[in-house]
């Protein structure tokens, strides 16, 4: 299968300045051989390698001058697949882009699978497996800091750690193996108390790594924030602060949102995806009824709850209806409108929601804006806003592989403390060495390869 060449749209469908399609393969070169003339009337055999060429796309099969074109020949290993390359920049027209594709395709190659091609750059040893997720994240980046931790995952950080934990696992394994194989041989007897020592050591530096993955799944995935309270707090006013636009309708008149309204938005770097609730109430309106409920969805889904209430009115059954609703749940409390005159039992609210950040603020004024925007920083990062991008778990996959290497590690390190016999010991070590595996791609199976590039759009 990998001994064909494949072709695709490297650029997103629909109109632009330029698209982009790429080939790569064996034929590649060939291929253009067929399509391309040069402007100069270059012979494509005289075309330098990882040069730039201006000329046409031609049909060898009817005549037809396609679009007017810039080419390029990338030689094998020097390419994104590390096989012939050829990408040929064309107007960013539907028409144009295929045509070409079609035209390509009619003189011998295939058209590519999704994530055909980081896959190829994944088989032919370019990149290893976390690298290419990497590759996903980048192109799905939605704020400078997520861009920056893929970008640096790519260029291989994370990938570097993992090896040298893998080296260290390798270590240990010789000096155990050797103990288990040449028992009587003039060899140094590994004690369990070093062995203890390091798996303890291993094992440490993965949990490390695992204590990012929340922060890394919010930066990858967004951070789910709903807005509660009961209606007429604030709790419009507050999502159009932080969009820094107006998008939900405000007004005086209590369950003016009927349903839920959502808004994605870089707060810090961070992507959230902000859910405006309708106002949590007893109410006869069938219509607010449904937005209520929608409301209540949206917050038994958000990682951040940000309760507002309305320092200018005492607490009522309202408030503590949702008070009670929140529970233990991360939740920052706005203590809203206090540019008016304060009628609010705040230590009724501290008693009820230990755990909760409060700030104060008049958000039609903008005060607190910031302070919440700093609250939610703090959140994500747990007080340390500057964490090392290579060493951040973002993937799921990975978090999983990790969890269960540290699983193991931790079965072998009470095994040693109870001087087991070394052979189970091995097991439980080889174990962990095969999952961290498992993230680089160097003990994967075939399912898995095939379900990380599925992900892939068409064309990368």
């Amino acid at each position: 299968m990998y001994d064909d060449t494949i072709a695709a749209v490297a650029t997103a469908m629909g109109e632009g300045g330029i698209g982009i399609v790429r080939v790569s393969g064996e034929k590649a070169f060939s291929i253009l051989e067929k399509v391309f003339c040069s402007a100069s009337g270059k012979p494509c055999s005289d075309l330098e390698n990882r040069r730039l060429y201006y000329g046409f796309i031609k049909d060898n099969f009817t005549g037809e001058r396609i679009d007017e074109v810039m080419a390029v020949y990338m030689k094998s290993p020097h390419s994104y697949t590390a096989e012939n390359v050829v990408e040929i920049q064309c107007h960013g027209s539907i028409v144009s882009l295929r045509k070409i594709l079609e035209l390509i395709l009619k003189n011998g190659a295939r058209l590519a699978e999704p994530g055909e091609f980081t896959k190829r750059a994944f088989l032919n040893g370019r990149l290893d497996l976390s690298q290419a997720e990497a590759v996903i994240d980048l192109i799905k980046a939605k704020t400078d800091r997520t861009f920056d931790v893929a970008l640096s995952q790519l260029e291989g950080g994370f990938s570097q750690k993992i090896k040298e934990i893998r080296a260290e696992l390798v270590d240990i394994l010789v000096n155990v193996t050797v103990n288990i194989d040449y028992p009587d041989e003039d060899i140094e007897v590994i004690t369990y108390e070093n062995l203890v020592s390091g798996i303890s050591t291993v094992k440490a530096k993965i949990d490390a790594m695992l204590a990012t993955a929340d922060t890394g799944r919010i930066l990858r995935e967004g951070l789910n924030i709903a807005i509660i309270g009961k209606p007429n707090v604030g709790k419009s006013s507050l999502m159009n602060a932080l969009l820094r636009e107006t998008r939900a309708i405000v007004t005086e008149i209590p369950g003016t949102t009927r349903d839920t309204i959502e808004e994605a938005v870089s707060i810090r770097n961070i992507p959230v995806r902000l859910t405006d609730t309708a106002g949590i109430r007893h109410t006869d309106d069938i219509i607010e009824k449904i937005g209520i409920e929608k409301s209540k969805e949206s917050f038994n889904k958000a990682d951040l709850v940000i309760f507002v209430v309305d320092s200018s009115r005492p607490l009522d059954d309202e408030d503590r209806e949702i008070i009670e609703y929140i529970g233990d749940r991360k939740v920052i409390v706005i203590i809203n409108k206090t540019d008016l005159d304060l009628k609010i039992n705040r230590r009724e609210i501290e008693k009820k929601l230990p755990g909760a950040a409060f700030i104060d603020a008049a958000v039609t004024r903008e005060k607190g804006i910031s302070n919440i925007e700093d609250e939610i920083e703090k959140l994500v990062y747990g007080g340390e806003v500057k964490q090392n991008e290579n060493l951040m778990v973002t993937n799921v996959r990975h978090k999983n592989l990790l969890e269960e290497s540290s699983s193991a590690l931790k079965d072998a390190g009470l095994m040693a403390e109870s001087g087991e016999a070394l052979e189970l010991l091995e097991i439980d070590i080889n174990r962990a060495y095969e999952l961290l595996g498992e993230i680089i791609g160097e003990s994967v199976n075939e399912d898995i390869i095939n379900e990380v590039f599925a992900r892939f759009c068409l064309g990368k």
